[in-house]
């Protein structure tokens, strides 16, 4: 007898892949990245006994046949003569995934909170508990909250990835080292996060190598947040005539910025404001920097007059809020300074780096650059940075109709609506099929992706799941996709189908 012989063997081109560009807000709509029509697929092994060299059979592609068995996928026994056995073992182009939920103290309580609801539909082994708060559901491969496989073996993502990084796609191994760029994430806000900023990627290296008990990353982490039901926050400076109109209406505002930072904002602005970006530096950093004692003596002071009043004033009712959520904390003064916004279920705002900004309250989808770096300075219990928040900072005032980022409907299948941030780590599509329509196909991107689906439900076969073997796709369920493959879905028809995809948009 001869020797054993190992083969890897890539499988064929996916089936009916466009060759469809991503798209970003400013340019006309496209299609997201879909798999191009030659592709490298995920591995097969290949084990031949005998005198003669390995040899795969042909044909092993999206359209063959199911594969018997395996617990990631399909086998087959294949005889090549009557004494050479050969084994081939397909891993699955698609796998669902158990995910992370953070219980961080902001969180909504109980039921009230989307993060526990549809963690519960689809994963019996979790309890939800009515008095305690669920903030965050997270999907990826970042080590504080790694997602892992619905399982026996239960495997990391992270792992099951590194085993065969052709599921991320070629642009996705290249550019990002074959590693998964984004983290995606499900947010149910009860009270305000902190007033803070994500750093760019120069300066979280810096922050990390500084100072990683604090910055765990170092890498950026812009992010999108796309709400699924009315989600309120705080995003970017305001127009500066809404903050001058403060300062000079709100004397208390105007103690904790400084009489002298006050006066040189509404001079410049009379001038002409051609050094506004600094005076508003001075003024924010002002604030910041006021002793503690001052603030919540001007806080206390500022609250007992808006709970006389009897008119409902520009910003009376978020920092009264604000202040019983986080008593004589600085951060309730920024409301002065930052866009007040609230989004509709659909609507979404992109959060780019060094812009200040805080959630406030709803639940919505959010996407990141897989990194947890948070410089804070208000409204929260963690270490604040007030020093490096400051000086990071844009300082770029905007009306508030201007953080709103636009989506727009994918040219070659209505049901998607894309959310392309000027980023490359990341983008999301919206997937809405109609009540009343029984089949649809998730499109192959040239990109791993991550699905999760809020309502519906669907089945999903697919010959590399072996043995006839299914995906159930359902209220809460997260799966991976690996790139250049498409999923066929028998839904559920009375249902439809409400599902977010988290992709890489690389051109």
């Amino acid at each position: 007898m001869g020797s054993l012989v190992s083969k890897k063997k890539q499988t064929p081109p996916t089936e009916g892949a466009s060759t469809s560009t991503p798209q970003t807000a400013d340019a006309s709509p496209a299609t997201p990245p879909a798999a191009e029509a030659e592709v490298k697929g995920q591995g097969e092994t290949t084990e031949v006994k005998g005198d003669m060299p390995a040899a795969g059979p042909e044909g092993k592609g999206d359209d063959a046949p199911p594969l018997e068995g395996g617990k990631e996928g399909g086998t087959e026994d294949v005889k090549v003569d009557d004494e050479s056995p050969v084994t081939i073992t397909q891993v699955p182009v698609a796998v669902a995934l158990k995910c992370a939920v953070q219980q961080y103290a902001w969180g909504r309580i109980g039921k009230d909170s989307e993060v526990a609801t549809l963690t519960q539909s689809c994963d019996p082994s979790f309890q939800l508990k009515e008095d305690e708060p669920y903030a965050e559901l997270w999907m990826g491969t970042h080590s504080k909250g790694p997602s892992i496989l619905q399982d026996d073996e239960a495997k990391p993502l992270k792992d099951w990835i590194a085993a065969q990084p052709d599921c991320l796609g070629d642009k996705v191994r290249s550019k990002f080292n074959d590693q998964l760029p984004f983290l995606f994430k499900v947010l149910s806000v009860n009270k305000a996060l902190s007033i803070q900023a994500h750093p760019h990627k120069a300066l979280a290296e810096t922050l990390h190598a500084e100072h990683p008990e604090n910055y765990p990353d170092d890498n950026h982490k812009p992010e999108m947040a796309i709400a699924l039901t009315p989600f309120e926050g705080l995003n970017g400076f305001r127009p500066l005539i809404e903050i001058e109109e403060f300062l000079k209406t709100v004397p208390e505002f105007r103690t904790v910025v400084g009489e002298d930072n006050a006066d040189k904002f509404t001079a410049e602005l009379e001038s002409g404001g051609n050094d506004a970006k600094d005076v508003l530096k001075d003024c924010f950093t002002g604030l910041m920097t006021r002793d503690p004692e001052i603030v919540k003596e001007q806080l206390s002071l500022l609250v007992q007059r808006l709970e006389a009043e009897d008119s409902e004033t520009t910003n009376r009712e978020l920092l009264l809020r604000l202040n019983t959520q986080f008593p004589s904390d600085v951060g309730c003064f920024c409301s002065y300074f930052l866009n007040h916004i609230i989004l509709q279920p659909g609507e979404a705002m992109f959060l780019g780096p060094n812009e200040p900004h805080a959630y406030l309250s709803g639940n919505c989808m959010e996407c990141m650059a897989c990194s947890d770096n948070v410089v804070r300075a208000g409204l929260t219990p963690k270490y604040k940075d007030v020093e490096n928040l400051c000086k990071m900072l844009t300082y770029l005032p905007s009306p508030p109709q201007d953080k709103l980022f636009p989506s727009v409907t994918d040219p070659g299948d209505p049901c998607i609506t894309v959310y392309d941030p000027p980023v490359p780590d990341f983008a999301v599509a919206r997937i809405k099929v109609a009540e009343g329509v029984e089949s649809y196909e998730v499109t192959a991107y040239d990109s791993a992706s991550i699905l999760i689906t809020i309502s519906g439900q669907a089945e999903v076969s697919h010959p590399s799941f072996g043995n006839g073997k299914t995906l159930t796709l359902k209220r809460g369920s997260v799966t991976f996709v690996s790139a250049n493959h498409s999923l066929p879905l028998k839904l559920e028809k009375e249902d439809g189908l409400l599902a977010f995809r988290a992709y890489c948009p690389l051109a």
